[in-house]
């Protein structure tokens, strides 16, 4: 052993020179020098954090105290990991945790923390910051409050515009009708001749018009008189006359007092005596 090395050892036996805190905590195979790396790293935390809180330090300053209390805390864990290796107490369950509450958290970035004046950093005050909650919806009762005659367009017609445009474009629509109808017509009628334009005006006249001798006596019914005269038209069904009417609304109102009233028993007594009566 040389001389230098000699020395060493005796510096080391006296406590002269600090013993250096292993890189990896799974070279550490002693619990009391477990116990003792992580003593020295919580206090090394606790300088930090306290420096961390001065905001004049500057943004480059804070940025490499946040970066190294995040790496210090990470090392502790793994310092706490082999403790428990090594038969000593969980520290993960029932160590204070006064450090890991002080930093806050990014949503959506697990493990790394932010302390004191790096949480008010350009960038990342906007990570803390809530979004607003959106609107409550309203419910079926709530919408149903606002639902008048207005909004099935009952009252578009009170603002006395909406009727002179109506009425304006009616027109419009109608004489554009009436243009396409009569050159259609004339069009017609510069091709067929003048027998056709005969034959269209006696079909136009009598278009509704419909012969004596083919009429029944059902279809006789249904003559009614317009404004111009006397026309016919064919009635496809029987239509009932005043008396008929009148003799169902008797039948039908006996039928219901005698359901109103009479029983059963006294109904059946009054159908077998008008069976044998014939009637």
């Amino acid at each position: 052993m040389t001389a230098l090395a000699r020395f060493r050892q005796a510096q080391l036996e006296e406590g002269k020179v600090k013993e250096r805190r292993p890189f990896l905590a799974s070279e550490c195979n002693e619990l009391p020098k477990a116990e003792k790396w992580r003593r020295q790293i919580i206090s090394e935390i606790s300088k930090k954090v306290a420096q961390i809180q001065n905001a004049g330090l500057g943004e480059f300053k804070i940025r490499d105290l946040n970066d190294e209390i995040n790496k210090l805390l990470r090392e502790k864990g793994h310092w706490e990991v082999r403790i428990k290796e090594l038969g000593g107490p969980d520290y993960g369950k029932v160590g204070p945790k006064m450090l890991d509450h002080e930093g806050k958290e990014v949503p959506g970035n697990r493990g790394y923390k932010y302390f004191g004046a790096a949480k008010d950093l350009p960038g990342v005050r906007e990570l803390f910051e809530k979004e607003p909650a959106p609107p409550p919806r309203k419910t079926r009762a709530e919408l149903m409050k606002d639902i008048d005659a207005e909004y099935y367009g009952y009252r578009d017609e009170d603002d006395g515009v909406l009727v002179p445009l109506e009425q304006e474009y009616e027109k419009e629509a109608i004489a554009e009708a009436v243009a396409k109808w009569k050159a259609e017509k004339e069009a017609r009628l510069a091709g067929g001749g003048g027998g056709d334009r005969e034959e269209e005006d006696e079909e136009e006249e009598h278009i509704y018009a419909v012969q004596a001798d083919e009429q029944s006596d059902e279809e006789s019914r249904g003559q009614e008189e317009g404004e111009e005269g006397i026309q016919t038209f064919i009635a496809h069904v029987p239509v009932p006359s005043q008396k008929e009417i009148e003799e169902a609304l008797v039948r039908r109102k006996k039928m219901e007092l005698l359901q109103k009233y009479a029983s059963e028993s006294l109904m059946a007594q009054s159908e077998e005596a008008k069976a044998l009566l014939g009637l």
